[in-house]
Protein backbone atom coordinates (compact mmCIF):
# COMPACT_ATOMS: atom_id res chain seq x y z
CA UNK A 1 0.00 0.00 0.00
CA UNK A 2 1.20 3.90 -1.14
CA UNK A 3 2.33 5.56 1.51
CA UNK A 4 0.00 9.20 1.77
CA UNK A 5 3.02 11.38 3.02
CA UNK A 6 5.23 9.90 -0.07
CA UNK A 7 2.37 10.67 -2.70
CA UNK A 8 1.39 13.99 -1.76
CA UNK A 9 5.33 14.94 -1.81
CA UNK A 10 5.62 12.98 -5.25
CA UNK A 11 2.51 15.08 -6.50
CA UNK A 12 4.08 18.43 -4.82
CA UNK A 13 7.62 17.23 -6.42
CA UNK A 14 6.09 16.81 -10.29
CA UNK A 15 3.93 20.02 -9.84
CA UNK A 16 6.82 22.10 -8.63
CA UNK A 17 9.35 20.45 -11.36
CA UNK A 18 6.60 21.62 -13.82
CA UNK A 19 6.59 25.07 -12.87
CA UNK A 20 10.82 25.40 -12.14
CA UNK A 21 10.88 24.45 -16.25
CA UNK A 22 8.77 26.66 -16.96
CA UNK A 23 10.59 29.44 -15.45
CA UNK A 24 13.99 28.34 -16.38
CA UNK A 25 12.52 28.66 -19.91
CA UNK A 26 11.21 32.11 -19.89
CA UNK A 27 14.30 34.56 -19.52
CA UNK A 28 17.96 34.54 -20.05
CA UNK A 29 18.17 36.84 -17.24
CA UNK A 30 20.17 34.44 -14.76
CA UNK A 31 19.64 35.87 -11.23
CA UNK A 32 16.25 36.87 -11.75
CA UNK A 33 15.10 33.69 -13.24
CA UNK A 34 17.24 31.95 -9.96
CA UNK A 35 15.08 34.23 -7.33
CA UNK A 36 11.96 33.04 -8.85
CA UNK A 37 12.99 29.16 -9.23
CA UNK A 38 13.96 29.35 -5.42
CA UNK A 39 10.70 30.95 -4.78
CA UNK A 40 8.65 27.80 -6.29
CA UNK A 41 10.89 25.79 -4.69
CA UNK A 42 9.63 27.30 -1.32
CA UNK A 43 6.27 27.46 -1.97
CA UNK A 44 5.12 24.34 -3.87
CA UNK A 45 8.16 22.26 -3.25
CA UNK A 46 7.94 23.00 0.75
CA UNK A 47 11.40 23.81 0.33
CA UNK A 48 12.73 26.81 2.05
CA UNK A 49 15.68 28.93 2.36
CA UNK A 50 16.83 28.02 -0.97
CA UNK A 51 20.37 29.28 -1.94
CA UNK A 52 22.81 28.97 -4.92
CA UNK A 53 26.21 29.78 -5.08
CA UNK A 54 28.42 30.05 -8.69
CA UNK A 55 31.93 29.16 -9.00
CA UNK A 56 34.10 32.08 -9.59
CA UNK A 57 36.61 30.57 -12.42
CA UNK A 58 39.16 33.47 -11.49
CA UNK A 59 39.38 32.21 -7.84
CA UNK A 60 38.23 28.92 -7.34
CA UNK A 61 35.73 29.25 -5.07
CA UNK A 62 31.67 29.87 -4.62
CA UNK A 63 29.97 32.98 -4.49
CA UNK A 64 26.49 33.78 -2.87
CA UNK A 65 24.68 34.67 -6.02
CA UNK A 66 21.13 34.23 -4.72
CA UNK A 67 19.10 33.91 -1.57
CA UNK A 68 15.39 33.53 -1.45
CA UNK A 69 14.50 36.07 1.51
CA UNK A 70 17.23 37.85 1.52
CA UNK A 71 18.70 41.30 -0.24
CA UNK A 72 21.50 41.15 -2.42
CA UNK A 73 23.15 43.76 -0.03
CA UNK A 74 22.61 40.77 2.55
CA UNK A 75 24.83 38.29 1.48
CA UNK A 76 26.73 39.64 -1.60
CA UNK A 77 29.94 39.38 0.49
CA UNK A 78 29.83 35.80 1.24
CA UNK A 79 32.34 33.04 -0.47
CA UNK A 80 32.88 29.56 0.52
CA UNK A 81 36.50 28.21 -0.36
CA UNK A 82 36.76 24.37 -0.86
CA UNK A 83 36.45 22.36 1.61
CA UNK A 84 34.92 25.00 3.76
CA UNK A 85 31.57 24.58 5.43
CA UNK A 86 28.89 21.82 3.66
CA UNK A 87 28.65 24.11 1.12
CA UNK A 88 32.85 24.03 0.41
CA UNK A 89 32.51 20.17 1.16
CA UNK A 90 30.46 19.69 -2.17
CA UNK A 91 33.04 22.27 -3.95
CA UNK A 92 35.98 19.84 -2.94
CA UNK A 93 34.19 16.44 -3.29
CA UNK A 94 31.69 17.31 -6.11
CA UNK A 95 29.02 15.16 -4.15
CA UNK A 96 25.35 15.37 -2.75
CA UNK A 97 25.27 16.50 0.84
CA UNK A 98 22.27 15.56 3.09
CA UNK A 99 21.78 16.19 6.96
CA UNK A 100 18.59 14.57 8.55
CA UNK A 101 19.54 17.36 11.49
CA UNK A 102 21.43 20.19 11.20
CA UNK A 103 22.45 20.64 14.79
CA UNK A 104 24.38 17.41 14.79
CA UNK A 105 26.93 18.78 11.88
CA UNK A 106 29.92 20.91 13.56
CA UNK A 107 30.78 21.48 10.09
CA UNK A 108 28.14 24.19 9.25
CA UNK A 109 28.83 27.57 9.64
CA UNK A 110 25.45 29.19 8.89
CA UNK A 111 26.70 32.55 7.44
CA UNK A 112 23.92 33.55 6.47
CA UNK A 113 21.87 33.45 9.91
CA UNK A 114 18.86 31.59 7.84
CA UNK A 115 18.61 28.40 8.64
CA UNK A 116 17.28 26.74 11.63
CA UNK A 117 19.22 24.17 13.19
CA UNK A 118 16.56 21.42 13.87
CA UNK A 119 15.38 20.48 10.06
CA UNK A 120 17.13 19.05 8.03
CA UNK A 121 19.69 20.49 5.30
CA UNK A 122 20.44 19.62 1.31
CA UNK A 123 23.45 20.45 -0.69
CA UNK A 124 23.37 19.58 -4.48
CA UNK A 125 26.21 20.08 -6.79
CA UNK A 126 25.27 22.08 -10.24
CA UNK A 127 27.61 20.92 -13.00
CA UNK A 128 27.28 21.65 -16.73
CA UNK A 129 28.72 19.25 -18.92
CA UNK A 130 30.24 16.78 -15.85
CA UNK A 131 31.77 19.95 -14.71
CA UNK A 132 30.71 21.73 -10.91
CA UNK A 133 29.74 25.59 -11.72
CA UNK A 134 28.05 25.94 -8.37
CA UNK A 135 25.99 24.68 -5.04
CA UNK A 136 21.84 24.51 -4.74
CA UNK A 137 20.79 24.42 -0.77
CA UNK A 138 17.65 24.10 0.51
CA UNK A 139 16.16 23.07 3.87
CA UNK A 140 12.39 21.05 4.41
CA UNK A 141 9.96 22.66 6.27
CA UNK A 142 9.27 19.84 8.63
CA UNK A 143 11.70 17.56 10.89
CA UNK A 144 13.19 14.66 9.07
CA UNK A 145 9.85 12.08 8.34
CA UNK A 146 11.84 9.36 6.72
CA UNK A 147 11.38 10.99 3.31
CA UNK A 148 15.00 13.05 3.15
CA UNK A 149 16.64 10.73 0.34
CA UNK A 150 13.36 11.48 -2.12
CA UNK A 151 13.53 15.04 -1.14
CA UNK A 152 17.38 14.59 -2.18
CA UNK A 153 16.58 13.31 -5.49
CA UNK A 154 13.80 15.85 -6.13
CA UNK A 155 16.38 18.78 -5.19
CA UNK A 156 19.52 16.94 -7.68
CA UNK A 157 16.94 16.70 -10.34
CA UNK A 158 15.60 21.02 -10.10
CA UNK A 159 19.65 21.56 -9.78
CA UNK A 160 19.72 19.52 -13.38
CA UNK A 161 17.52 21.99 -14.89
CA UNK A 162 19.43 24.75 -12.97
CA UNK A 163 22.69 23.74 -14.73
CA UNK A 164 21.05 23.71 -18.12
CA UNK A 165 20.26 26.99 -17.98
CA UNK A 166 23.84 28.38 -16.38
CA UNK A 167 25.05 26.13 -19.13
CA UNK A 168 23.01 28.98 -21.42
CA UNK A 169 23.73 31.72 -19.46
CA UNK A 170 27.07 31.09 -20.16
CA UNK A 171 27.10 30.94 -23.52
CA UNK A 172 25.07 33.76 -23.81
CA UNK A 173 27.72 35.79 -21.22
CA UNK A 174 30.79 34.60 -23.39
CA UNK A 175 28.55 35.50 -26.40
CA UNK A 176 28.13 38.87 -25.23
CA UNK A 177 31.98 39.08 -24.09
CA UNK A 178 33.28 38.14 -27.39
CA UNK A 179 30.81 40.47 -29.51
CA UNK A 180 32.16 43.33 -27.07
CA UNK A 181 35.65 42.70 -27.55
CA UNK A 182 34.92 42.72 -31.45
CA UNK A 183 33.27 45.79 -31.07
CA UNK A 184 36.02 47.84 -29.13
CA UNK A 185 38.43 46.16 -31.56
CA UNK A 186 36.50 47.54 -34.22
CA UNK A 187 36.45 50.87 -32.70
CA UNK A 188 39.75 51.59 -31.82
CA UNK A 189 40.64 50.14 -35.59
CA UNK A 190 37.62 52.75 -37.10
CA UNK A 191 38.26 55.38 -34.79
CA UNK A 192 42.20 54.84 -35.70
CA UNK A 193 41.70 54.78 -39.22
CA UNK A 194 39.05 58.03 -39.31
CA UNK A 195 40.91 60.07 -36.27
CA UNK A 196 43.70 62.77 -36.71
CA UNK A 197 46.49 59.42 -37.91
CA UNK A 198 45.03 59.86 -41.20
CA UNK A 199 45.39 63.39 -41.65
CA UNK A 200 48.74 64.10 -42.57
CA UNK A 201 50.59 67.79 -42.47
CA UNK A 202 52.31 70.12 -40.27
CA UNK A 203 52.26 73.57 -42.03
CA UNK A 204 50.59 76.37 -39.65
CA UNK A 205 47.36 75.98 -42.03
CA UNK A 206 46.76 72.30 -40.66
CA UNK A 207 47.76 72.73 -37.57
CA UNK A 208 45.10 75.25 -37.21
CA UNK A 209 42.54 72.68 -38.83
CA UNK A 210 43.41 70.17 -36.62
CA UNK A 211 43.13 72.76 -33.74
CA UNK A 212 39.86 73.38 -34.57
CA UNK A 213 38.71 69.67 -35.21
CA UNK A 214 39.85 69.24 -31.54
CA UNK A 215 37.62 72.06 -30.18
CA UNK A 216 34.25 71.95 -32.14
CA UNK A 217 34.99 68.11 -31.74
CA UNK A 218 33.52 68.21 -27.57
CA UNK A 219 30.24 70.21 -28.64
CA UNK A 220 26.83 69.27 -30.80
CA UNK A 221 27.70 72.11 -32.78
CA UNK A 222 26.91 72.26 -36.37
CA UNK A 223 29.78 72.10 -38.46
CA UNK A 224 30.39 73.67 -42.42
CA UNK A 225 33.08 72.09 -43.79
CA UNK A 226 34.23 74.41 -46.76
CA UNK A 227 36.35 73.85 -49.14
CA UNK A 228 37.86 72.73 -52.98
CA UNK A 229 37.09 68.96 -54.19
CA UNK A 230 39.70 66.66 -52.76
CA UNK A 231 40.55 68.96 -49.39
CA UNK A 232 39.66 65.93 -47.10
CA UNK A 233 36.41 67.16 -45.99
CA UNK A 234 35.11 63.64 -45.30
CA UNK A 235 38.51 63.22 -43.07
CA UNK A 236 37.59 66.28 -41.12
CA UNK A 237 34.02 65.02 -40.61
CA UNK A 238 35.69 61.28 -39.79
CA UNK A 239 38.02 62.89 -37.15
CA UNK A 240 35.26 65.29 -35.76
CA UNK A 241 32.58 62.13 -35.17
CA UNK A 242 34.96 59.79 -33.88
CA UNK A 243 36.85 62.41 -31.36
CA UNK A 244 33.88 63.19 -29.94
CA UNK A 245 31.44 62.40 -27.11
CA UNK A 246 28.78 60.68 -29.90
CA UNK A 247 31.82 58.69 -31.09
CA UNK A 248 29.95 54.96 -29.80
CA UNK A 249 27.01 56.41 -31.69
CA UNK A 250 25.70 55.90 -35.47
CA UNK A 251 28.04 58.00 -38.04
CA UNK A 252 25.48 58.29 -40.93
CA UNK A 253 26.79 59.78 -44.16
CA UNK A 254 25.03 60.70 -47.51
CA UNK A 255 25.91 62.94 -50.28
CA UNK A 256 23.51 65.03 -51.64
CA UNK A 257 24.79 65.23 -55.29
CA UNK A 258 24.67 61.40 -55.54
CA UNK A 259 20.49 61.38 -55.69
CA UNK A 260 17.34 63.48 -57.49
CA UNK A 261 15.16 65.67 -55.11
CA UNK A 262 12.10 62.91 -54.49
CA UNK A 263 14.52 60.04 -53.66
CA UNK A 264 16.73 62.40 -51.30
CA UNK A 265 13.56 63.44 -48.91
CA UNK A 266 13.25 59.67 -48.55
CA UNK A 267 16.56 58.89 -48.09
CA UNK A 268 16.66 61.55 -45.23
CA UNK A 269 13.96 61.59 -43.67
CA UNK A 270 12.49 57.71 -44.31
CA UNK A 271 9.12 57.06 -45.21
CA UNK A 272 5.81 54.64 -44.87
CA UNK A 273 4.87 51.65 -46.37
CA UNK A 274 2.60 52.61 -49.55
CA UNK A 275 3.93 56.04 -49.40
CA UNK A 276 4.65 56.27 -53.03
CA UNK A 277 5.46 53.17 -55.92
CA UNK A 278 7.85 50.86 -55.17
CA UNK A 279 7.33 51.69 -51.03
CA UNK A 280 6.74 47.86 -50.45
CA UNK A 281 7.42 48.71 -46.38
CA UNK A 282 8.54 51.22 -43.93
CA UNK A 283 12.36 52.46 -44.12
CA UNK A 284 13.92 54.76 -41.59
CA UNK A 285 15.67 57.89 -43.08
CA UNK A 286 19.40 58.69 -42.71
CA UNK A 287 18.53 61.41 -39.91
CA UNK A 288 16.65 58.44 -37.79
CA UNK A 289 19.66 56.08 -38.45
CA UNK A 290 22.23 58.51 -36.79
CA UNK A 291 19.70 59.68 -34.03
CA UNK A 292 22.13 59.99 -31.28
CA UNK A 293 25.02 59.96 -33.14
CA UNK A 294 26.46 62.24 -36.14
CA UNK A 295 25.11 62.27 -39.92
CA UNK A 296 27.57 64.00 -42.36
CA UNK A 297 26.16 65.64 -45.52
CA UNK A 298 28.49 66.03 -48.04
CA UNK A 299 27.45 68.43 -51.37
CA UNK A 300 25.17 70.14 -48.93
CA UNK A 301 25.46 72.97 -51.94
CA UNK A 302 23.22 71.09 -54.09
CA UNK A 303 19.92 70.59 -52.85
CA UNK A 304 16.91 72.44 -54.17
CA UNK A 305 15.28 75.19 -52.35
CA UNK A 306 12.19 73.31 -52.22
CA UNK A 307 14.10 70.91 -50.06
CA UNK A 308 15.83 73.35 -48.22
CA UNK A 309 12.80 74.69 -46.29
CA UNK A 310 12.28 70.79 -45.45
CA UNK A 311 15.98 70.38 -43.71
CA UNK A 312 15.93 73.54 -42.17
CA UNK A 313 13.07 72.66 -40.03
CA UNK A 314 14.83 69.59 -38.82
CA UNK A 315 17.35 71.51 -37.99
CA UNK A 316 15.57 73.72 -35.97
CA UNK A 317 12.78 71.47 -34.30
CA UNK A 318 15.01 68.45 -33.88
CA UNK A 319 11.69 67.07 -35.94
CA UNK A 320 10.30 65.47 -39.18
CA UNK A 321 7.61 63.33 -40.69
CA UNK A 322 8.51 60.28 -42.78
CA UNK A 323 7.11 60.68 -46.20
CA UNK A 324 3.59 59.77 -45.67
CA UNK A 325 3.50 59.67 -42.57
CA UNK A 326 1.41 61.89 -40.15
CA UNK A 327 3.53 60.87 -36.76
CA UNK A 328 5.75 63.16 -35.86
CA UNK A 329 9.55 61.43 -35.50
CA UNK A 330 12.03 63.59 -32.54
CA UNK A 331 15.37 63.19 -33.60
CA UNK A 332 19.33 64.14 -32.06
CA UNK A 333 21.42 64.35 -34.71
CA UNK A 334 25.11 66.12 -34.26
CA UNK A 335 24.79 67.27 -38.19
CA UNK A 336 28.38 67.95 -40.20
CA UNK A 337 27.72 69.44 -43.58
CA UNK A 338 30.33 70.10 -46.62
CA UNK A 339 30.16 71.62 -49.65
CA UNK A 340 32.73 72.95 -52.45
CA UNK A 341 30.61 75.38 -53.36
CA UNK A 342 30.50 79.22 -52.75
CA UNK A 343 27.38 79.69 -50.61
CA UNK A 344 27.82 83.41 -50.08
CA UNK A 345 27.24 84.06 -53.82
CA UNK A 346 24.53 81.45 -53.86
CA UNK A 347 22.33 83.21 -51.44
CA UNK A 348 22.88 86.60 -53.04
CA UNK A 349 21.70 84.76 -56.37
CA UNK A 350 18.66 83.19 -54.70
CA UNK A 351 19.61 79.90 -54.99
CA UNK A 352 20.58 78.41 -51.38
CA UNK A 353 18.49 79.65 -48.37
CA UNK A 354 19.88 82.59 -45.91
CA UNK A 355 18.18 81.26 -42.91
CA UNK A 356 19.43 77.72 -43.95
CA UNK A 357 23.09 79.02 -44.76
CA UNK A 358 23.31 80.47 -41.06
CA UNK A 359 21.91 77.49 -39.43
CA UNK A 360 24.92 75.61 -41.60
CA UNK A 361 27.44 78.18 -41.28
CA UNK A 362 27.61 77.92 -37.06
CA UNK A 363 31.36 76.64 -37.36
CA UNK A 364 33.05 76.60 -40.39
CA UNK A 365 36.53 75.14 -41.42
CA UNK A 366 37.77 75.84 -44.43
CA UNK A 367 41.01 72.93 -45.17
CA UNK A 368 43.70 74.83 -47.19
CA UNK A 369 44.11 73.26 -51.14
CA UNK A 370 47.25 71.60 -51.20
CA UNK A 371 48.94 73.99 -53.55
CA UNK A 372 48.72 76.39 -50.07
CA UNK A 373 50.13 73.92 -48.05
CA UNK A 374 53.16 72.40 -50.23
CA UNK A 375 55.48 72.47 -47.40
CA UNK A 376 53.02 69.08 -46.55
CA UNK A 377 53.54 67.55 -49.79
CA UNK A 378 56.34 65.17 -48.93
CA UNK A 379 54.59 64.07 -45.60
CA UNK A 380 51.44 63.56 -47.86
CA UNK A 381 52.88 61.52 -50.63
CA UNK A 382 54.68 59.36 -48.02
CA UNK A 383 51.21 58.58 -45.92
CA UNK A 384 49.41 57.60 -49.46
CA UNK A 385 52.49 55.68 -50.78
CA UNK A 386 51.96 53.27 -47.53
CA UNK A 387 48.67 52.81 -47.92
CA UNK A 388 49.31 51.53 -51.71
CA UNK A 389 52.21 49.49 -50.53
CA UNK A 390 49.66 47.74 -48.12
CA UNK A 391 47.36 47.52 -51.30
CA UNK A 392 50.21 45.87 -53.31
CA UNK A 393 52.10 44.40 -50.67
CA UNK A 394 55.20 45.79 -51.65
CA UNK A 395 57.34 48.61 -50.38
CA UNK A 396 56.74 51.69 -52.68
CA UNK A 397 59.58 54.48 -52.71
CA UNK A 398 60.01 58.52 -54.14
CA UNK A 399 63.42 58.96 -55.43
CA UNK A 400 64.23 62.46 -55.09
CA UNK A 401 63.91 63.53 -58.96
CA UNK A 402 60.14 62.66 -58.40
CA UNK A 403 59.76 64.20 -55.11
CA UNK A 404 60.94 67.16 -56.96
CA UNK A 405 58.75 66.52 -59.80
CA UNK A 406 55.88 66.49 -57.59
CA UNK A 407 56.30 69.85 -55.94
CA UNK A 408 56.33 71.58 -59.57
CA UNK A 409 52.91 70.46 -59.95
CA UNK A 410 49.89 73.00 -58.81
CA UNK A 411 47.41 70.46 -57.59
CA UNK A 412 43.92 71.42 -58.80
CA UNK A 413 42.82 68.27 -57.88
CA UNK A 414 44.53 68.33 -54.63
CA UNK A 415 45.24 65.36 -52.78
CA UNK A 416 42.80 63.51 -54.71
CA UNK A 417 44.45 64.04 -57.76
CA UNK A 418 48.14 63.31 -55.79
CA UNK A 419 46.80 59.52 -54.61
CA UNK A 420 45.80 59.02 -58.66
CA UNK A 421 49.07 60.24 -59.76
CA UNK A 422 51.12 58.40 -56.95
CA UNK A 423 48.91 55.23 -57.88
CA UNK A 424 49.15 55.10 -61.40
CA UNK A 425 53.22 55.91 -60.81
CA UNK A 426 52.85 52.97 -58.59
CA UNK A 427 50.97 50.34 -60.85
CA UNK A 428 53.71 51.07 -63.56
CA UNK A 429 56.79 50.55 -61.70
CA UNK A 430 57.80 47.10 -61.38
CA UNK A 431 60.32 47.26 -58.70
CA UNK A 432 58.69 49.38 -56.33
CA UNK A 433 60.97 52.47 -56.69
CA UNK A 434 58.99 55.92 -58.34
CA UNK A 435 60.97 57.93 -60.44
CA UNK A 436 60.35 61.13 -62.13
CA UNK A 437 59.48 59.53 -65.59
CA UNK A 438 57.07 58.06 -63.63
CA UNK A 439 54.87 60.60 -62.63
CA UNK A 440 52.67 62.35 -65.11
CA UNK A 441 50.73 65.65 -64.55
CA UNK A 442 49.42 68.05 -66.30
CA UNK A 443 52.01 71.32 -67.41
CA UNK A 444 49.26 73.55 -68.63
CA UNK A 445 48.48 76.93 -66.77
CA UNK A 446 51.22 76.34 -64.30
CA UNK A 447 50.26 73.42 -63.40
CA UNK A 448 46.59 73.39 -63.92
CA UNK A 449 45.27 70.81 -66.60
CA UNK A 450 44.53 72.48 -69.90
CA UNK A 451 41.46 72.84 -69.97
CA UNK A 452 41.03 74.69 -66.54
CA UNK A 453 43.94 76.69 -67.50
CA UNK A 454 41.89 78.36 -70.73
CA UNK A 455 38.92 78.44 -68.77
CA UNK A 456 41.06 80.71 -65.84
CA UNK A 457 42.61 82.74 -68.57
CA UNK A 458 39.57 83.71 -70.00
CA UNK A 459 37.59 84.48 -67.10
CA UNK A 460 40.69 86.73 -66.25
CA UNK A 461 40.72 88.64 -69.48
CA UNK A 462 37.30 89.24 -68.91
CA UNK A 463 37.82 90.48 -65.25
CA UNK A 464 39.25 94.24 -64.75
CA UNK A 465 42.07 94.80 -62.57
CA UNK A 466 41.98 95.27 -59.18
CA UNK A 467 42.27 98.24 -57.75
CA UNK A 468 45.24 99.14 -55.89
CA UNK A 469 46.44 98.14 -52.46
CA UNK A 470 45.90 102.06 -51.12
CA UNK A 471 42.53 102.74 -53.25
CA UNK A 472 41.30 99.51 -52.22
CA UNK A 473 41.54 101.05 -48.48
CA UNK A 474 39.98 104.20 -49.17
CA UNK A 475 37.33 102.60 -50.35
CA UNK A 476 36.95 100.55 -47.63
CA UNK A 477 37.12 103.43 -45.01
CA UNK A 478 34.59 105.28 -46.95
CA UNK A 479 32.15 102.61 -47.35
CA UNK A 480 32.24 101.65 -44.22
CA UNK A 481 31.43 105.20 -42.78
CA UNK A 482 35.15 105.29 -41.58
CA UNK A 483 37.02 109.02 -42.55
CA UNK A 484 39.99 108.94 -44.37
CA UNK A 485 43.14 108.77 -42.70
CA UNK A 486 42.37 106.59 -39.75
CA UNK A 487 43.90 103.74 -38.95
CA UNK A 488 42.37 100.69 -37.99
CA UNK A 489 43.34 97.86 -37.46
CA UNK A 490 42.37 94.73 -39.68
CA UNK A 491 40.13 93.06 -37.22
CA UNK A 492 37.93 96.16 -36.83
CA UNK A 493 37.98 96.81 -40.68
CA UNK A 494 36.15 93.73 -41.19
CA UNK A 495 33.65 94.29 -38.50
CA UNK A 496 33.01 97.70 -39.85
CA UNK A 497 32.80 96.42 -43.39
CA UNK A 498 29.83 93.14 -41.91
CA UNK A 499 28.37 96.20 -39.72
CA UNK A 500 28.00 98.01 -43.24
CA UNK A 501 26.86 94.88 -45.04
CA UNK A 502 24.14 93.92 -42.58
CA UNK A 503 26.40 91.15 -41.76
CA UNK A 504 26.22 89.82 -45.00
CA UNK A 505 29.64 88.23 -45.37
CA UNK A 506 29.63 88.32 -49.28
CA UNK A 507 28.12 91.80 -49.51
CA UNK A 508 31.11 93.03 -46.65
CA UNK A 509 33.69 90.96 -48.80
CA UNK A 510 32.60 93.49 -51.96
CA UNK A 511 33.34 96.19 -49.69
CA UNK A 512 36.83 94.65 -48.83
CA UNK A 513 37.77 93.72 -51.94
CA UNK A 514 37.97 90.28 -50.93
CA UNK A 515 36.51 86.98 -52.20
CA UNK A 516 33.87 85.23 -50.25
CA UNK A 517 36.03 82.32 -49.08
CA UNK A 518 38.89 85.23 -47.46
CA UNK A 519 36.36 87.07 -45.96
CA UNK A 520 35.95 83.65 -43.74
CA UNK A 521 38.86 83.18 -43.54
CA UNK A 522 39.52 86.56 -42.03
CA UNK A 523 36.02 86.07 -39.42
CA UNK A 524 37.45 82.43 -38.60
CA UNK A 525 41.13 83.53 -37.91
CA UNK A 526 40.28 87.31 -35.95
CA UNK A 527 37.89 85.33 -33.75
CA UNK A 528 35.05 87.85 -34.96
CA UNK A 529 31.66 86.68 -33.67
CA UNK A 530 28.84 86.71 -36.88
CA UNK A 531 25.72 88.35 -35.34
CA UNK A 532 22.40 87.47 -36.93
CA UNK A 533 19.70 89.54 -38.21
Amino acid sequence: MTDPGSSKLLRSHYETLFRVSQILSRSLDFHQTLREVLRTLEITGHLSHGMVSVLDPAVGDLAVHAVYGLDSEEYGPVRYQSGEGLIGLVLEGGGTIAIPRLADEPRFLNRLGLYDKELPFIAVPIQVGGTLQGVLAVQPDDPDDGLLLERVRFVEMVANLIGQSVRLSLEVELEHKSLAEERDTLRRAVRQRHGFDNMVGHSAAMRRIFEQIRMVSKWPTTVLIRGETGTGKELIANAIHYNSPRARGPYVRLNCASLPENLLESELFGHEKGAFTGAVSQRKGRFEMADGGTLFLDEIGEISPAFQAKLLRVLQEGELERVGAARTLKVDVRLIAATHRNLEQAVEAGDFREDLYYRLNVMPILPPPLRERMEDLPEIARHLLERLSGIQSRPLTLTAAAQRRLAEHAWPGNVRELENCLERAAVMSASGEIDADLIHVERAGAGRPAAIASAVERREAMTPAPPTLEATQQADDDLAGIAPGTEQSERQRVISALEKAGWVQARAARLLGMTPRQIAYRIQTLNIEVKQL
